[in-house]
């Protein structure tokens, strides 16, 4: 027997989570972006865009998308400019708030 099954059960959970934070609406790749930001902002509150583009999650996205999505998060509040930095560094917002 394969793991599909045990897959199949951690896609549901995922998208029960997702639900549950309001990431639904996001497109997969806004979802892995902010995923990749929200680690990342565990080691430094603000995000680095060149950090942030080499992430695992990010490998097989091309820039011009990696960066309409970006733009997409930060209009939608889920990722603000930092204050402190002229450009390329982003602060993770709750997506409750």
């Amino acid at each position: 027997m394969t793991d599909l099954p045990k897959l199949a059960e951690l896609r549901k959970l995922l998208q029960s989570m997702e639900r549950a934070l309001g990431l639904e609406q996001l497109s997969p790749v806004e979802r892995d972006i902010y995923y990749a930001a929200s680690e990342l902002s565990r080691q430094d509150a603000q995000v680095r865009t060149l950090v942030l583009i080499e992430h695992e999650l990010l490998s097989g996205v091309s820039r011009p998308t990696f960066f309409r999505a970006l733009k997409s998060l930060v209009n939608k509040g889920y990722l603000a400019q930092s204050a402190s930095a002229n450009r390329g560094r982003y602060v993770v917002n709750d997506p409750a708030s």
